[in-house]
């Protein structure tokens, strides 16, 4: 199914043995632009810490009592390494976290001595530290990959020629947690009206300006089929979505 994010904010998150906490936000990258973290915040019976989960970790949703069940339980959770979700995420971080909870990690192992890719579950974890901290980016305030969803809600759409909107929410893929597209508000320039960009689209997010920009023009997404949130989005509507921007946009 596909979801919105704002909708699935405020999802319990249930361990196997009790609640752990709401959800907050998440945090996706924006290079695959697949969900890689779900922020829960724990409440009283942790403090109010918020902790990472990967979506790894979930099991069938709960939709009618709007609950993700987890493969977890509290103690894992109250043992987890600390992250400060108000701050970029580290790969070291990630790492700690990957070595605490059994998830396989998305970023890949290293080179082996046969030259061939070695699994990540077979890199010994001092080996994986050492390398991260010898990576060109180590002294990067955080994976400059990784983002929180709520953090790009508002940034401005710009098309080739002009602005079009503000990024209002995104929709997700369920079973993948690959996000499909972006829904843009396009306010007073053409009112009442919502369109969805797919990340095929996107050219560039400047993240010190709160800035998106996109590989179309102010008329082609005008006349874009329009996003009807009230609805599912269905299959007819996506496959109308990239013929009509396949007439004129090469995706990347």
């Amino acid at each position: 199914m596909k979801q919105t994010i704002k909708s699935l904010v405020g999802f319990t998150i249930g361990a196997t043995d009790g609640e752990i906490g709401k959800v907050k936000d998440f945090y996706f990258d924006d290079i695959t632009w697949t969900i890689r973290y779900l922020v829960v915040e724990t409440g009283n019976w942790l403090s109010n810490r918020k902790v990472l989960i990967s979506p790894e970790a979930l099991l069938q949703c709960d939709w009618e009592n709007e609950t993700f069940p987890v493969n977890l339980t509290k103690g894992q959770v109250e043992k987890s390494p600390n992250t400060d979700t108000d701050q970029p995420v580290s790969r070291q971080q990630e790492i700690e976290l990957y070595a605490h909870y059994p998830w396989t990690n998305y970023w890949g192992g290293g080179m082996g001595t046969t030259g061939m890719l070695t699994p990540m579950s077979l890199v010994p974890m001092e080996e994986v530290v050492k390398n991260s901290e010898n990576a060109p980016d180590a002294k990067a305030h955080g994976d400059p990959h990784l983002r929180s969803a709520k953090s790009v809600e508002g940034y401005t759409v710009h098309a080739l020629d002009d602005t079009i909107g503000d990024v209002e929410d995104f929709l997700v893929d369920d079973r993948s947690w690959t996000i499909l597209y972006m829904i843009v508000d396009t306010g007073n320039w053409f009112p009442g009206k919502k369109v969805t960009i797919s990340p095929d689209l996107i050219k560039e997010i400047n993240w010190e300006t709160s800035e998106v920009i996109i590989n179309a023009s102010v008329e082609q997404v005008k006349n874009s089929p329009e996003y009807d949130a009230s609805k599912q989005l269905s299959t007819e509507y996506e496959s109308n979505l990239k013929n009509y921007y396949s007439q004129f946009i090469s995706y990347k």
